[in-house]
């Protein structure tokens, strides 16, 4: 019988009285080639690809257990490994360019490494395919990619390939999302006894907020009760704090019985055919963002009468130790038609975006002038409209006064 040689490694397999004076030699060869089956290590250039070789009775580079690929690569590669061998392989994918690299076989499927992943990975040929292990070690691999869940020793927490942490039912406890180019994260960080716990915002920025967001009209709740958030904010400002102005002033305030036991009105008139006035201060809150701010007027009228009435609101911020005696900004009006019954409530529409003049800053007086502007084509409500009160509508950015 003549010599023949093994599938996958290609050992010479010696017959029966054959290879006199040759024998020794044969031997040490086949046991360099275990060798390096077992524990041999090779740098492989793939700079276009390569077909690892397996040479009959010689140690050859794809017989090797441990391949680091190298290169700088311009397009994607593939390593071949020759069909029907059988063979554990551990590979450093260490080429250079972003392209993917996929160790296959001649005829069938392989392992892929993205186009960014120089990790390591376990793979082996079934003489068919090339299959990953997944046996890679975190440690050596810095962007880790799980095929699978990761269970935590039947603790109920696994991560899975959706960025998400999941309990033993695959319902999700935690998703994480990626930010490009993050530089801010949450820590969060345990405590001793009698201490609390914290979440906090860490990262490059010096200043940085940490965002809770709820879902549709949910709330942020702190152990069931809604926490005060910053955003948009009301101020009601009733007819008994406006004051009728020196000149062109509506109505002083006055109060109107409709039913006795009933709800009394008390309330300012503006005339049905000249524009009158009547001004109101506010202090807004530190927690203002100084930006612009809308309004609704609440007013009734005793009349069926159904036209339209225009108000107007129109505003400036002084300071501290800064002239009151200054011009109001530009006014912004409203138009709301009364109901055609007699002393019943209107409510207007909120109104547009109106800036308050006097570059507004923080802590400084807010001055309002309220007005009817019914000389104006479009107000068309023939008698007095009583004014009840207006709701100002203003937007903060901080959760508190501090």
């Amino acid at each position: 019988m003549a010599n023949s040689t093994s599938a996958s490694l290609k050992l010479t397999v010696q017959a029966t009285g054959e290879n006199s004076g040759t024998w020794g030699q044969i031997t040490n060869t086949n046991l360099l080639i275990l060798e390096q089956a077992i524990g041999g290590y090779q740098s492989i250039a793939v700079t276009s690809g390569a077909t690892l070789t397996f040479t009959n009775g010689a140690v050859s580079n794809g017989k090797n257990q441990i391949l680091k690929l190298t290169g700088t690569i311009v397009g994607a590669i593939n390593v071949v490994v020759p069909d029907s061998v059988e063979k554990t392989y551990i590979i450093q994918n260490s080429t250079t360019g972003a392209h993917a690299v996929t160790v296959k076989t001649t005829s069938g499927t392989g392992v892929a490494w993205a186009a960014t992943d120089k990790g390591i990975k376990e793979v082996y040929s079934d003489g068919t395919n090339i299959v990953d292990t997944a046996f890679t070690k975190l440690s050596s691999d810095y962007t880790p990619q799980l095929s699978a869940d990761l269970d935590c020793n039947a603790q109920d927490i696994i991560i899975d390939s959706g960025n998400s942490i999941q309990d033993d039912s695959n319902n999700e406890y935690i998703k994480f999302v990626k930010t490009g180019s993050a530089v801010n994260e949450i820590t969060i960080t345990n405590q001793i006894s009698d201490s609390e716990p914290s979440i906090s915002a860490t990262g490059d920025d010096t200043d940085i907020s940490l965002d809770l967001i709820p879902k549709g009209t949910g709330q942020v709740t702190s152990n069931g009760v809604a926490m005060g958030v910053s955003g948009k904010e009301t101020i009601w400002v009733p007819a008994t704090t406006m004051y009728p102005t020196t000149t062109a002033g509506a109505n002083a305030i006055a109060l109107t019985e409709l039913t006795a036991g009933t709800p009394e009105i008390n309330t300012i008139d503006f005339d049905a055919a000249t524009e009158e006035n009547a001004q109101f201060t506010v202090a807004l809150p530190k927690s203002w963002n100084l930006g612009t701010v809308t309004y609704q007027v609440f007013w009734t009228g005793n009349s069926t009468n159904t036209g339209d009435c225009i108000w107007g609101l129109k505003g400036v911020a002084i300071a501290n130790g800064a002239d009151i005696d200054t011009a109001f900004g530009t006014a912004i009006t409203v138009t709301d038609a009364h109901t055609g019954t007699a002393d019943f409530l209107d409510v207007s529409s909120e109104s547009t975006a109106m800036t308050i003049a006097g570059s507004p800053a923080a802590g400084e007086q807010c001055f309002f002038n309220f007005y009817r502007d019914a000389d104006a084509g479009g107000d068309t409500f023939t008698a007095d409209a009583r004014l009840v009160g207006i709701k100002l509508h203003f937007t903060t950015n901080a959760p508190n006064d501090a």
